[in-house]
């Protein structure tokens, strides 16, 4: 007893000291600014957060290619010490049709480990080729008297689930906006709620152990969050709103240094901001966050899609609703993993997931599935163009749903992994991995192989050391 007592009071004092040896994280705050022919960068501040650093150390350095832009902590001999790819609302911002005529500025974060000398942050970006190039590098010195180390107002943080220490799972936070203080109770039943959901879904299920969920959320002085296309503002602390680059679905936040405040108190890699709202409405950007309209009939589905663009960079593989970017000026292979432009067929980056005899390109009904979709979006715009209650349009959902399970559960191929045309919002140009998934329809699919093994890497990135 005397020694099963000591060997427990050692492992304590062991994971004490363990924890003690993590340094803080440390962010880069900066502006990113654009318009016709400018791409420019401007330090805004450099940061100490309040929290150690929750990354894994063998996963500091990702390897994969993924992200339209990447950032390297380089020391100074010049060796990568830390890299991630990522998306930014920049990058969506410059392919719509107002980034043609007019300049406009975002500002963006990039976070790291507590460096223990003078390093350089970099900035690379997508260029010829698919390849990276170096566009901005900052200098990052641990002893500056100019780096901000004070504290932000502390946030209250709840564990929804937690699985170990943050340094060995992956850390994702559930931020409230939109609640007041009498809606906490539902802020956190609905972080609960949508915490289930997401573990319903493969591979996060049989990985449920490598994540811990956390939980945080500031009070609003009203309830919901700005839908400008019905004359509705508010000034939430997380700063989120419908009506996105014009697209009335599409949820964001603009007030990006107001979240990193906020969320600078829990340990996370990942964020989705659940919004206090009823109305259709969601977002996700690799390696940023994600956002869900918590009220919604497909509230579940959201969560779970738009942390999948999140989370592993997927792209949405649907091609029939109107979004506001504008196709690209040259044809090259998209960097996301789960969709192609078939320039190559027997280069197909899934090849090793298709089964011998499958056609690529694969066939399936595109025709009938096109002649739904658009009787399907012409009743949703006069749904919202009269202003009509949002269970009109959750009824619609239910018809699109029953109607394409049917269609595409069907057809020959429905089950196998091939080239099917249609994805990345563009009819012909690309092609989906297979007829149907959770990045393509609100169909009660599960992600499919190709998405799933995408979702896999990420997961053994953040979390390599533990068994599922």
């Amino acid at each position: 007893m005397l020694l099963r007592l000591v060997l427990g009071l050692l492992l304590v004092t062991l994971s004490v000291n363990a924890q003690s040896m993590i340094g803080p994280t440390w962010r880069l705050d900066y502006y990113h600014t654009g318009g016709p022919g400018l791409e420019a960068f401007s330090l805004d501040r450099i940061v100490v957060e309040p929290l150690p650093f929750p990354g894994h150390p063998s996963g500091f350095v990702d390897p994969a290619s993924t992200g339209g832009y990447r950032f390297e902590l380089r020391d100074a001999k010049g060796s990568v010490v830390y890299a991630r790819g990522f998306s930014s609302i920049f990058a969506e911002w410059i392919t719509t049709e107002e980034a043609t005529t007019q300049n406009r500025t975002f500002h963006e974060s990039v976070r790291f480990p507590a460096p223990d000398g003078p390093v350089s942050v970099v900035i690379l970006k997508r260029g010829a080729k698919n390849a990276f190039q170096d566009v901005w590098r900052q200098a990052v010195d641990p002893k500056d008297m100019f780096v901000h180390r004070a504290a932000p107002d502390r946030q209250k943080v709840v564990a929804i689930e937690k699985n170990g220490e943050s340094e060995d799972r992956v850390d994702v936070l559930l931020l409230g906006d939109g609640y007041t203080s009498a809606e906490m109770d539902k802020f956190l039943k609905d972080a609960r709620r949508l915490t289930e959901e997401f573990f319903r879904h493969e591979p996060f299920r049989t990985n449920r152990s490598r994540f811990n969920i956390w939980a945080m959320c500031s009070p609003a002085l009203e309830s919901g969050i700005s839908r400008p296309s019905t004359g509705i503002y508010r000034a939430n602390p997380v700063g989120s709103t419908y009506d996105a680059f014009g697209s009335e679905r599409y949820v964001l936040t603009f007030g990006n240094r107001a979240m990193r405040e906020i969320a600078c108190w829990a340990p996370y890699e990942f964020v989705e901001i659940l919004v206090n709202n009823e109305t259709y409405g969601g977002g996700g950007i690799y390696n940023l966050y994600a956002t869900v309209s918590v009220d919604n009939d497909w509230a579940n589905y959201i969560f779970v899609h738009e942390l999948g663009h999140h989370l592993a960079g997927l792209a949405d593989e649907y091609y029939t609703s109107p979004v506001a970017y504008q196709p690209p000026p040259e044809m090259t292979e998209p960097w996301e993993p789960n969709v192609t432009a078939l320039l190559h067929p027997p280069s197909l980056k899934w090849r090793d997931l298709v089964q011998p005899g499958t056609p690529i390109p694969t066939p399936w009904p595109k025709d009938e599935f096109e002649q739904h979709e658009r009787e399907i979006q012409q009743r949703r715009t006069a749904i919202r163009a009269e202003r009509r209650p949002e269970s009109e349009m959750s009824t619609l959902f239910r018809e699109q749903q029953r109607t394409e399970s049917q269609l595409l559960g069907s057809s020959k191929y429905a089950t196998r992994v091939g080239a099917f045309q249609g994805a990345n919002y563009d009819a012909k140009a690309f092609y989906r991995s297979q007829a149907d998934c959770i990045m393509f329809t609100r169909n009660d699919v599960p992600f499919c192989a190709v998405c799933r093994k995408a979702l896999e890497r990420v997961i053994g990135l953040y979390a390599p050391n533990q068994l599922n």
